[in-house]
């Protein structure tokens, strides 16, 4: 199940089941109720099971099958609480610095869960993180100046072991005012006289324009930036149309201005997202409980600060902002 419902969703639903309903998990874990009924939908469409029922003067009920599977929960949350235990019982790994290195555009979405929650939870960690695309990164792992990496699969080396997470397909970005915004689905040969603003990253620029070079067509490229919220912001006013593999849960550029998604037709090479390590480099104890807490955080269902691709529809406006705190 670990594969398919993420120990977060887990969290979410025990605590309902604790407290009776969904607001008042969501004020004990100070998680928005939005992602807490999210996180239970989940559960229920992955098992094709009913986990509640709803009495209107008592609140949520659980059904018989909803008391097995949260028996089932709180036995793997206890059994992965262990793998701190265990870590921190060697005090010798279990202190120090972690270097984490982060892919810039995944770095808002993914570093406050996942990187420094896990120095909330040892105390005696010293978390660095760096931020920097994919030529930084892969530099800065052969220099031994970070432990391990929150990147993509860009262009990687023999000497550096790369572990997938996560698949992020390509998609279109424009304004909600673009003739394209109203497509369910665009190809690339629709897409390549439009004026195209180009996210101009190391290894992601030659990743995108790739895209059009495999469908035979070459971009109109109008404006460049390295700046993923630039880019955005481009986007929503008109200048062009972009293409990224993130998907924030914001559909609104930094000016208000709101952006739509549009699916790509056909098949195109997606980006995964995953740890990326030096292989003549030893992993000490700690970077390997860190890449466990990255496994348990991170999947094709589920990644902090991102909508999830099984749910992802181009024209939904997702929420404009993410939990209130991270957990």
């Amino acid at each position: 199940m670990l594969n398919r419902v993420s120990l977060r969703q887990m969290e979410y639903f025990v605590a309902t089941a604790k407290h009776g309903s969904i607001a008042a998990a969501s004020a004990q874990i100070h998680i928005s109720s939005p992602s807490i009924s999210a996180a239970i939908a989940h559960i229920e469409s992955e098992l094709n099971v009913q986990l509640f029922v709803r009495h209107p003067s008592k609140g949520l009920g659980l059904t018989a099958i909803g008391t097995l599977v949260l028996n089932q929960c709180q036995d793997v949350l206890e059994r992965s609480s262990r793998l701190y235990e265990i870590a921190s019982d060697s005090g010798d790994v279990m202190q120090g610095a972690l270097r984490v290195g982060s892919f810039q555009s995944l770095t808002a979405m993914i570093a406050p869960e996942v990187i420094f929650g896990f120095s909330r939870a040892f105390e005696r960690v010293e978390m660095q993180m760096v931020e920097g695309d994919q030529e930084v990164l892969m530099n800065k792992l052969r220099a031994l100046e970070i432990d391990l990496a929150l990147t993509y699969d860009l262009r990687l080396d023999d000497d550096i072991a790369f572990e997938s997470l996560a698949t992020l397909p390509p998609y279109v970005l424009v304004s909600e005012l673009h003739p394209l915004a109203q497509q369910k689905a665009v190809t690339f040969e629709e897409l390549a006289p439009q004026p195209f603003v180009l996210l101009d990253l190391p290894m992601s620029r030659e990743y995108f324009t790739s895209l059009f070079a495999s469908a035979g067509v070459t971009p109109n490229i109008v404006a460049r930036s390295r700046s993923e919220e630039v880019v955005r912001s481009m986007a929503a006013n008109g200048i062009g149309y972009a293409l990224f593999n993130v998907r924030p849960k914001s559909n609104l550029a930094l000016d208000g201005k709101r952006l739509v998604r549009v699916r790509l037709a056909g098949k195109h090479r997606p980006m995964l997202l995953g740890l990326a390590t030096y292989k003549p480099m030893k992993q000490s104890r700690l970077t390997q409980v860190f890449m466990e807490r990255c496994r348990a955080y991170i999947s094709d269902q589920y990644i902090p600060g991102m909508s999830a691709a099984s749910f992802f529809d181009p024209h939904l406006v997702a929420p404009t902002a993410p939990p209130a705190t991270p957990p």
